[in-house]
């Protein structure tokens, strides 16, 4: 199989059947138009944005007390283009629209039964804890945060906050005191919910001990609620401390949602941190309601029947993506704990057991459970499952290759990409077009998305900087203490004054689709020649005797040279037969530029909490740079494996 091969197409029958298919007709109906596919109603949507999210505001019927009077004010300022100004909403009552006895929400954590919660108990939750935070103060613009597993609580918490008009932030549990400190610390919260621990690898972890400690550096903290899930189903001793059973108020039967500008913060976001304190990026209630339910209902083509699941912390944004999932009353599946345990069958068996239709996950979990070999299609009955959504990193040839092989053949196989601070995608799925090997299937409508060169003209069919050339309502409203929005300008603007630039290295292919190569300011610079990470790993992590890797380039003598670390397989020495066969391959497959200077075995490779490869940190260690904020990683040990290494000072 190559790269561009066509895997997999809907039926003319089932294309009709998305809500792909009825979004088109109905703008086709409102507007007089003959648009007949996807990539003509995504160039419309394009060249029409005021009109293309005014035909979604009225498609998805958006909640709201008070219409809007102006779409977008100006469609040439970026950052600071306002939406649909005038309307009023409330982004937890649009989330709570269904109120009877559905399965709203499915919590299934590690080695235990699935506890299922109906829409009418959701709403009944909600309310009971609305109901205790409004008596603690809680209102408009205040802080709530998460220190929680993926469970129904985080869920409940978040939803009652941002009834009252509060800002939701949350992280995981196994962040570290610091990592959570960096976060919370710039938010100021008035109240944390946090679990008294979690599972994971069938070993239990206590976290109240960490929880103290942050709780006395949180000045600002009213209250502190505290879930028992796995640990002592006590306070702890911890100050303002009160346990989530006691404080509810069962006795609040309705919410009362405020109702406020389409802007007003929702969430706060964080940037993973690994180059320095993390960035707090204050999302709007409308941008992200309407965001978000653009990318489920048509991409997704979500419907109320389905049961969807994302393999995803409350700490990644695909925690705030999943769960808007309630807004079109489908089953959420909310899974804590190790993706391996017992088995890395665990979420097929899963699976098959709840009936999912979509199945959310990473590029990592994918390649790890091919490498385990595991063949789901031969042990578990998956014939609801017809989509599996794949990011977090480029997703390989290999890996499209194995979902089709090994998994189920007739599903929509959608890797989609974008990132945290939109809280969205500007790639994603397309229910209505074809996949093909190592491409994301299409730009989202809407993203007036476009590749640029070095020299900011716009490139098709070559590897270049992903820029969205107009506004759209979930971008940023600005960073959380940035005044002057210093920062925001810095962070997406400072290349390409009023072109947002997003940090990718991507290629928009002829088919309307995209290839990843890997983030921009990772990518390799030999000889002045702009390689994509993505592109080595692919090839290399193909190779039996490989079972991860990670590139850099290493300044050296006044250029850059690549060098390939590579996580072997067990019982796999690094020969020099094995280095010399890695090379061969890279050069075979892709260029002599791309072929390394240095292949050099490790033990771990190190990732985020939210599994993408951390190059950056690595490229500092070698350069005897500093890294910041390594309590970001999943296993920040691994760093300790790429210092003075007597190899990198060798020619």
């Amino acid at each position: 199989m190559a790269l561009g091969d066509r895997l997999w197409e809907p039926s003319r029958e089932r294309i009709e059947q998305t809500n792909m298919w009825r979004f088109l007709q109905f703008v086709n109906e409102r507007h007089r138009l003959l648009l007949s596919n996807y990539s003509e109603l995504y160039q419309w949507s394009v060249d029409n944005i005021p009109e293309f999210w005014a035909d979604l505001w009225d498609f998805l019927s958006v909640i709201h007390s008070k219409p809007y009077e102006v779409v977008v004010d100006d469609l040439g300022k970026m950052p600071g283009a306002r939406w649909f100004i005038g309307a009023e909403l409330n982004f937890a009552q649009n989330l709570l629209r269904y109120r009877d006895d559905r399965v709203a929400l499915i919590f299934k954590g590690e080695g235990r039964e699935p506890i299922k919660i109906t829409y009418a108990e959701l709403y009944q939750e909600v309310a009971s804890l609305a109901a205790a935070l409004k008596e603690d103060g809680v209102g408009v613009g205040d802080r709530v945060a998460g220190f929680m597993p993926n469970m129904a609580e985080t869920v409940i918490a978040m939803l009652a906050a941002t009834s009252l008009g509060a800002i939701w932030s949350s992280c995981s549990p196994d962040f570290g005191r610091k990592g959570v400190l960096d976060r919370f610390g710039q938010i100021e919260p008035k109240v944390l919910f946090a679990a008294d621990g979690y599972l994971y690898k069938g070993k239990g972890f206590d976290t109240l001990e960490r929880v103290k400690e942050i709780v006395a550096e949180l000045p600002s903290l009213k209250r502190v609620v505290i879930v028992p899930y796995a640990g002592r189903g006590s306070t702890g001793g911890i100050e303002k401390a009160v346990l989530w059973k006691d404080y509810k108020k069962d006795g609040a039967k309705e919410v009362e949602f405020r109702q406020l500008p389409f802007e007003h913060p929702l969430y706060i976001m964080f940037s993973s941190g690994t180059t320095g304190l993390p960035k707090c990026m204050v999302q709007s209630a409308g941008g992200i309601l309407i965001n978000h339910l653009k990318e489920l209902v048509l991409h997704t083509d979500l419907k109320r029947d389905d049961v969807i699941f994302y393999f995803t912390t409350c700490g990644w944004m695909m925690w705030n993506w999943l769960v808007s999932s309630l807004a079109v009353g489908a089953t959420v599946v909310l899974y804590d704990g190790s993706p391996f345990h017992p088995t890395p069958e665990v979420l097929w068996e899963m699976a098959e057991e709840l009936g999912i239709t979509v199945f959310g996950t990473s590029a990592r979990y994918l390649a790890s459970i091919e490498e385990a070999g595991v063949k789901p299609k031969e042990r578990f009955k998956l014939e609801p499952l017809r989509a599996i959504l794949s990011t977090g990193s480029p997703l390989s040839v290999e890996s499209f290759e194995y979902v089709y092989r090994d998994i189920k053949s007739d599903l929509c196989l959608s890797s989609i990409s974008g990132g945290t601070d939109i809280n969205g995608c500007f790639f994603a799925g397309n229910p209505m077009g074809p996949v093909y090997a190592g491409e994301l299937q299409c730009r989202t409508l809407g993203m007036k998305v476009e590749v640029f060169d070095s020299e900011g003209k716009p490139v098709l069919n070559q590897p270049g900087e992903l820029v969205c050339l107009a506004p759209s309502p979930s971008m940023p409203l600005y960073f959380w203490g940035d005044e002057k929005g210093e920062k925001y300008r810095n962070a997406y603007f400072d290349v390409f004054p009023g072109v947002w630039r997003h940090g990718d290295y991507v290629q928009i292919t002829p088919t309307g689709g995209a290839i990843i190569y890997g983030r921009s300011d990772a990518t390799l610079n030999p000889g002045g020649v702009r390689i994509g990470t993505a592109e080595i790993y692919r090839v290399v992590e193909a190779m039996e005797e490989v079972a991860d890797s990670l590139a850099i380039g290493q300044k050296w003598k006044g250029d850059e040279r690549v060098i390939l670390f590579v996580k072997l397989a067990p019982g796999v020495e690094l020969t020099e037969e094995l280095k010399e066969r890695i090379r061969k391959t890279i050069r075979q497959n892709l260029s002599p530029r791309h072929v390394p200077a240095k292949v050099i075995s490790v033990p771990d490779i190190p990732y985020t909490i939210n599994m993408k490869k951390v190059e950056i940190a690595v490229r500092n260690i070698i350069h005897g740079l500093p890294v910041a904020n390594v309590d970001s990683l999943a296993n920040p040990q691994s760093l300790e494996h790429y210092k003075d290494l007597p190899e990198l000072k060798e020619d």
